[in-house]
């Protein structure tokens, strides 16, 4: 039995959309409707401090301008905490998660001390700080107000779901690293799911089947995959695509406020042409 292709496009309302976000919106609609499947839109505004509904107002009216219909409703994370609370629940029944009170500062001056450098190009690994804090520590600093972190304990986790690997488009059958990561953010005492645990949650939830996102997230999939394997999730394909950058390499932001689609409009573009500058 062939499974339908089910793509998506998860934007947060923390800005207007530019020629990138155009440009995966676009990839993951021509994916879907491509193979007869169906495209789904998702908005994620967990970040209550961040997002705005005038952004979220907006994404719609950028994505009907250019001609993409989504199917279904659109799911909004906001409505749906539950879910994550749920996931959350099952994996601190296995002693997989535990509180972080260090502060970005205290990170970093940890990381100092221990004289560790950066992984690669990613940020300094959190060096577990808190990992090793006892139970009766950690309650009496939750009771006390002090803010904290939710992370998973890679180590732990990874030993417990073993050898991992998903599909990719592009870089093909691809071997899960988590550990390379650290210990992940899975939320925050403000914010009930960082991104990693709500994408995933969201996917498996959504009937996702094909994952199409920018190489820059390439690495996140080491630490979803994990995931999907402790809750007991299914698997969907990945296609990392390429990220539009400008005529010096960079690639485009929020910030770039020439190249929004609401700017692009605004100066004549039309639909055709926003697609065509976007390569698809």
């Amino acid at each position: 039995m062939i499974t339908p292709v089910v793509t998506r496009f998860a934007p947060s309302p923390t800005g207007l959309l530019h020629l990138g976000h155009a440009y995966a919106a676009l990839f993951a609609w021509v994916c879907a409707r491509g193979a007869g499947g169906r495209f789904l839109l998702r908005i994620e505004d967990i970040d209550r401090a961040r997002c705005r509904p005038e952004f979220t107002d907006a994404i719609l009216e950028d994505l009907a301008w250019l001609g993409l219909e989504w199917d279904g409703p659109v799911r909004w994370q906001s409505q749906h905490f539950a879910d994550y609370r749920g996931s959350l629940d099952r994996l601190a029944a296995a002693g997989l998660i535990y509180p972080c009170f260090c502060t970005r500062a205290e990170i970093q001056r940890e990381i100092a001390r221990a004289g560790a450098a950066p992984h690669g190009s990613e940020a300094p690994l959190y060096p577990g700080t808190c990992r090793g804090l006892s139970e009766a520590q950690r309650q009496a600093r939750m009771a006390a107000g002090d803010s904290y972190a939710l992370r998973l304990d890679m180590a732990r986790a990874a030993a417990r779901a073993g050898p991992l690997e998903w599909e990719d488009s592009e870089a093909g059958r691809v071997a899960a690293d988590p550990l390379s990561h650290g210990d992940a953010v899975l939320a925050r005492k403000e914010t009930p799911a960082s991104y990693h645990l709500a994408v995933t949650v969201d996917d498996a939830l959504q009937g996702v089947s094909l994952v199409t996102r920018g190489r820059d997230l390439f690495g996140a999939t080491h630490v979803h995959r994990l995931l999907q394997a402790l809750l007991d999730l299914p698997t969907p394909r990945y296609w990392h695509h390429r990220l539009l950058t400008d005529a010096g390499g960079k690639r485009f932001a929020k910030r770039d406020r020439s190249l929004t689609l609401q700017a692009l409009r605004e100066a004549g573009k039309t639909p055709a042409q926003v697609r065509e500058m976007a390569g698809v």
